[in-house]
């Protein structure tokens, strides 16, 4: 009608996984996702019953076979578990370690060719993530190094990792190739993961990961990024070092900074266009 404003259009969403980044991407969306243009349509968890007295029964997606019947324009899982029934979707995906496996990153490049939807990919904990993309595309990127450091409760490990005890007050508990690091630590390796797609010259197999148990570290997760390029005519190198403080509730392993860093990823995925292919956010 005449002097009537428009109808503002939202943008349906859908959260795969309900736990503590789920719940708190959730309820970011419910208190704040209509001002911002987004509408959370669906909420899955392998285990219903954690959603009970939190997500309105209307929005507990009960299967991801009933997903297309919720018209969601943009979907954040934490994992992969649902990815057979997820391919024709726009994806914001918060575990980068996932790619490591280089099945399943064929398989998620293949599905976002075919249906022209981008895999976006939140880049967690990496601090300084466009700064590592922008020299990598220009060939000044030679080396790159990400080292996580927390108490050993903090960690979730597995392989013949689940074995390693700290043997001092601070110790190494893993130092390779970020691939060989995200199955034997899936829950402490996303940032490392994330670097790897953030220098695609270097990759899964050329960034290093370092894990290290420090018993000092009770309520704090510690990120060193440390990154060199080519030595130029002088034999200088370019290089950069930062140091990342997250405070972290004991035992943690998401720390509390890191939240809002994926809401961040989730509303800059909502707001670009999906074009085919994994983009790091």
């Amino acid at each position: 009608l005449e002097g009537m404003a428009p109808k503002k259009v939202l943008r349906k969403v859908g959260v795969v996984g309900y736990g503590r980044l789920g719940q708190f991407l959730v309820s970011r969306l419910l208190a704040q996702g209509s001002e911002l243009g987004l509408e959370l349509v669906f909420v899955w968890n392998r285990d219903p019953g954690r959603m009970a007295g939190s997500v309105p029964p209307a929005l507990q997606l009960q299967s991801l076979d009933a997903l297309e019947e919720r018209s969601v324009e943009k979907c954040f899982l934490k994992h992969l578990s649902g990815l057979p029934q997820l391919p024709f979707l726009p994806l914001c995906l918060g575990s980068p370690k996932s790619l490591a496996e280089q099945t399943t990153e064929q398989q998620l490049l293949e599905a976002s060719s075919h249906w022209g939807h981008a895999v976006f990919v939140a880049r967690g904990a990496l601090w300084g993530a466009e700064d590592i993309s922008r020299l990598d595309a220009a060939g000044g990127l030679q080396s790159l190094r990400v080292t996580m450091a927390t108490h050993p409760d903090g960690f979730r490990l597995e392989g013949a990792l689940a074995a390693a005890s700290s043997t001092g007050p601070r110790t190494v508990l893993y130092e390779g190739p970020v691939r060989g690091l995200c199955p034997l630590a899936p829950r402490n390796s996303n940032t490392m993961a994330a670097a790897a797609l953030a220098a695609p010259s270097l990759g899964f197999d050329c960034v290093i990961g370092v894990l290290v148990a420090d018993h000092s570290l009770t309520d704090m997760h510690v990120v060193d990024v440390e990154l060199r390029g080519p030595p130029g005519t002088t034999g200088q190198s370019f290089a950069v070092h930062t140091h990342r403080e997250n405070p972290a509730q004991p035992g943690a392993v998401t720390g509390s900074a890191t939240f809002s860093a994926f809401w961040l990823s989730l509303l800059g995925c909502c707001q670009l266009p999906s074009r085919p292919g994994i983009q790091l956010r």
